[in-house]
């Protein structure tokens, strides 16, 4: 390890607290908490419920992740690191943006549209469905007949995929992070 003085033991508790936490929230998130919900409650409660859960999610990430930076930056001078740690601040600093761009952007956009999409749903009593149900023949018809629906539907998507391929990446990062801290532990 390429440092510039060796961090205490509790940088080094601080520093795996941080990160592990940030896995242990990324892996339930992502795929266990929707999953749960999507088979549990009706569609408007799951996107309520989603609209109040993922800003925390994402600003706790993000500040996980900037502490983890910050902290692994401190020990690992730019000029003395190796090819293992230049990939793990890369991967920090990927994690950061993409969370701050979920945080500040995505997420408000992608839970605005999905409140205006709810709207109209509602109003042709659409929205309290559990999971995947036969009213799907009524969203599609409901596509086809309602342009400002079709066009929410299609902004909810986009904004949607992007949040979700960041928020895979991030997950991916701190994955990587994590499992090479673990490959560089000296005992257990």
């Amino acid at each position: 390890m390429s440092t510039e003085g060796e961090p205490s033991s509790l940088i080094k508790i601080i520093h795996l607290f941080l990160l592990s936490t940030a896995w242990g929230m990324q892996i339930w998130v992502t795929f266990i908490a929707g999953f749960v919900l999507f088979r549990g409650v009706n569609r408007h409660t799951f996107g309520l419920v989603q609209s109040k859960l993922f800003p925390f999610y994402f600003y706790t990430l993000l500040s996980c992740t900037f502490l983890n930076l910050a902290i692994f930056a401190t020990y690992h001078p730019r000029e003395l690191l190796s090819a293992r740690e230049t990939i793990e601040i890369v991967l920090f600093f990927i994690c950061l943006i993409l969370a701050a761009v979920n945080a500040s952007w995505l997420s408000q956009v992608t839970t605005k549209t999905m409140f205006k999409m709810q709207e109209i749903e509602r109003e042709h009593g659409l929205g309290e469905e559990v999971g995947l149900s036969a009213e799907r023949e009524a969203y599609k018809l409901l596509k086809e007949k309602d342009a400002k629906y079709r066009s929410l539907r299609q902004k909810f998507f986009k904004f949607h995929g992007l949040s979700s391929v960041c928020n895979l990446a991030c997950v991916i990062s701190t994955g990587v992070n994590l499992a090479c801290i673990a490959l560089h532990l000296n005992s257990l």
